[in-house]
């Protein structure tokens, strides 16, 4: 047997994440030079830093602004001899010679499309979510673009939302872990290497908890709701040195983000020390207005920028009411000041007044054949095996011909899924397309879609791909969502498999043969029929650019699945909200609770067990928190921990047996989940506070060690102070939320 130590890349990213560290002290000479610039500008200049516009595509009418002083940024420019030409009217014909920020949102990849960050949160694997961004970055940043609007680290409990795919899931851990990632991916080890683009972490703050799962909706979270589940990634953030932030659309107990001062100011500001830039949504400003929270334009920028916001996105109520704001009294000199220090502090962080020039004679590093197997391994690990029964998975030796089958089979647009603006079809590696040119040398593919697309609601072709797929020896399925029904603006009120896609998959079944469901979707599904009626499911979030090859692969076993579901299933729309670190009740079901179907006909007016529970759904997801399964198995043994009891002090050494029993080499991701008993005030039935990914041989048992600081602990209590409280603590490790044997331990006063 033999320890792994706790120093993996996850762990080492829990250090910065978690640990207190104040801001980096200021560079003084780059503070001298801010001042200094700052002191030669007129008002308009300045007001004009803190305008963002949109490309125009005409370069003449946008350098007329630059050259006045009227635009700080630019976003949705992505041609190289534009932004040079735009830089080049910024430095050398107005007034001050300050470059631009070029924008864009590259939010899970810009040529080369990895997952959706849902997809990659699946992964439980930091070094994913960095290696993307990373190369994100530097294909990005080979047009002029130094500056994107991701990650996207709300915390969505709701898989109506369809922005829920632009994330990394329900859990406050992991997304910190995974958002803290992908900052340091895109902005490398400094700002001002060419290669590096300002990250941005969004929507600050709560804009997924909206009510209905409804885009834009208002939420209700309260101030202790509010640190405990929502703020912790976007400090986490913070700590890892994110250089912008941006503001929400929702609004919370009545104030728009961009209005509050309390997140604004307070929190991200006085608390974490944060010098870098804040942008508005796109014009979140402008919508305070449909919010009843402004009454025009005028009062949109006053109440902006006194709230702390630097920079406008597109609304423009800056460059129009600021100076008469300000000539009033009712803006202060120095909140603008302050506003454009920060704007100039990181386009000098970005070193964009020495080179703010693209070079147009560079060798092309889009689509780079080390981007895309990094993608491919993105997409791999991302996928999360929901059943296999009998061991249908991987395909045996004895398969022979396999249908390939449904709308998502050989959809190279969706499978990029939603949020890519850059990617290209063309360079998209279908599933049919990996299949066949992989592994078509082993099995005769035969391909009859059945369905043109995911909402194809015409039935005519299934009996026409039941009929082909009867030949077959294993039919395999492609089913999901397009990549416009996920993202921003899209929304579901019923997550079940659109169009036909579900008579599809009954049609298959009904011809006697395997059958193996592959979805590709942007979100969780209620998909418990099409379980039921197939021998096999793979869940893949958009995997992107390679998620063709990824997918062939584990399906014929030269890779193994690992990824692990970074957000619960439900098996109704009706259980939703539905996630595991929820507060238990005063009556939490016991587990053998009377559902819908068992109860007496004319029973008596009973309470049925006076449980908290549905009568039709009971009590349980379709699938938790943390689950997928292997091509193996994986046993976990003789847990114990370092001592039973511990101060606020002291870090809990955890160590435990763990032991591939299958036939195949794999990977787990371990899992570790605790749970505060009593405190001032109700606590989660669990936290995850760890994980790690664990590659065994078959036969292989390795005594893992996992530590967690005491201090990991605390929570905002009853007083709205952050602190360990003393007293009984459960804690479990386990391959998802819901398994495992509980370990008890005492934190002492």
């Amino acid at each position: 047997m033999k320890i792994l130590k706790v120093c993996s890349a996850c762990l080492l990213l829990l250090a910065l994440v978690f640990c207190s560290k104040g801001p980096e002290p200021k560079d003084k000479v780059l503070e001298a030079k801010v001042e200094r610039l700052l002191s030669q500008m007129t008002l308009e200049e300045k007001i004009g830093q803190m305008n963002q516009i949109s490309s125009f595509g005409n370069i003449e009418d946008m350098s007329v602004l630059i050259k006045r002083g009227e635009v700080g940024s630019i976003l949705n420019e992505v041609d190289p001899v534009k932004v040079n030409a735009l830089q080049r009217v910024a430095m050398e014909e107005s007034r001050l010679g300050i470059p631009l920020l070029i924008a864009r949102d590259v939010i899970h990849g810009f040529k080369t499309i990895f997952p959706i960050p849902l997809g990659q949160a699946a992964s439980f694997n930091p070094e994913i979510a960095e290696a993307g961004a990373r190369i994100s970055a530097i294909e990005a940043s080979s047009v002029g673009i130094r500056w994107t609007f991701a990650p996207m680290i709300d915390i969505a409990r709701d898989p109506r939302w369809g922005r829920i795919a632009e994330g990394c899931g329900e859990d406050t851990y992991l997304t910190s872990v995974m958002g803290a990632a992908m900052v340091k991916g895109y902005q490398g080890d400094s700002l001002n290497h060419p290669t590096s683009i300002a990250a941005c972490p969004k929507h600050f703050v709560g804009y997924g908890a909206g009510e209905g799962g409804r885009d834009y909706a208002s939420t209700f979270i309260p101030e202790r709701l509010l640190r405990n589940v929502y703020l912790p990634p976007f400090e986490a953030a913070a700590r890892a040195g994110a250089a912008t932030y941006m503001t929400s659309f929702n609004d919370n107990d009545g104030v728009p983000s961009t209005g509050n001062a309390f997140i604004l100011k307070n929190i991200l500001r006085d608390e974490w020390g944060f010098d870098g830039l804040v942008v508005t949504d796109w014009a979140s400003a402008v919508e305070m207005i449909p919010h009843g929270f402004a009454a025009n334009e005028k009062e949109v920028a006053l109440k902006s920028v006194n709230a702390g916001v630097d920079m406008e996105m597109v609304s423009y109520t800056f460059v129009k009411y600021l100076p008469g704001l300000t000539k009033e009294g009712k803006v202060k000199q120095h909140t603008i000041d302050n506003a454009v220090r920060n704007i100039l502090r990181l386009k000098l962080r970005l070193g964009l007044f020495d080179n703010p020039f693209v070079d147009e004679n560079q060798g092309s590093v889009l689509y780079a054949e080390s981007h895309l197997e990094t993608a491919k391994k993105a997409a791999v690990e991302s996928a999360v095996l929901l059943k296999n029964e009998n061991e249908i998975l991987p395909l045996k030796e004895n398969i022979k011909t396999v249908a390939v089958v449904g709308p998502m089979a050989d959809a190279p647009h969706d499978q990029l899924g939603t949020w890519v603006f850059d990617g290209e079809k063309a360079h998209t590696q279908t599933p049919l397309k990996a299949i066949r040119e992989m592994y078509g040398d082993k099995v005769q593919v035969i391909y009859e879609p059945g369905l043109k697309y995911s909402r194809d609601r015409n039935t005519e072709g299934i009996a026409r791909a039941a009929t082909t797929a009867a030949r077959a020896d294993v039919i395999l399925t492609f089913v999901g969502e397009e990549a416009i029904l996920s993202g921003e603006a899209h929304c579901l009120a019923d997550l079940k498999l659109v169009g036909a896609q579900s008579e599809l998959i009954a049609a298959l079944r009904n011809t006697g043969k395997p059958l193996v469901t592959i979805v590709m979707a942007g979100r969780p599904l209620t998909i418990r029929k099409e379980v039921e009626l197939s021998d096999a499911v793979l869940y893949n979030f958009h995997p992107g650019t390679m998620g063709g090859p990824a997918i062939a692969d584990l399906l014929f076993g030269k890779e193994v699945p690992s990824g692990k579901l970074p957000v619960t299933f439900p098996k109704m729309v009706g259980q939703i909200p539905i996630y595991y670190a929820h507060n238990n009740t005063g009556r939490p079901p016991l587990g053998n609770e009377t559902l819908l179907y068992d109860i007496p006909v004319e029973a008596g007016q009973t309470s049925l067990g006076n449980r908290s529970f549905y009568l039709d759904a009971g009590v349980d997801p379709l699938y938790p928190f943390g689950y997928g399964l292997s091509y193996t198995t994986f046993a976990y043994n003789n847990i114990r921990l370092s001592s039973n009891e511990y101060t606020e002090q002291d870090t809990i050494k955890i160590a435990f047996d763990l032991e591939n029993t299958g036939k195949y080499t794999a990977t787990e991701v371990v899992q570790l989940y605790i749970q505060d008993k009593v405190a001032s005030v109700t606590r989660p039935v669990k936290e995850l506070k760890g994980f790690e990914r664990i590659t065994l041989k078959a036969g292989e048992k390795q005594t893992i060690a996992m530590e967690v600081p005491v201090s990991e602990l605390a929570f905002w209590n009853i007083d709205m102070v952050k602190v360990v409280e003393p007293g009984d603590f459960g804690l479990w490790i386990a391959g998802d939320s819901q398994s495992g044997n509980e370990v008890l331990f005492k934190v002492v006063g």
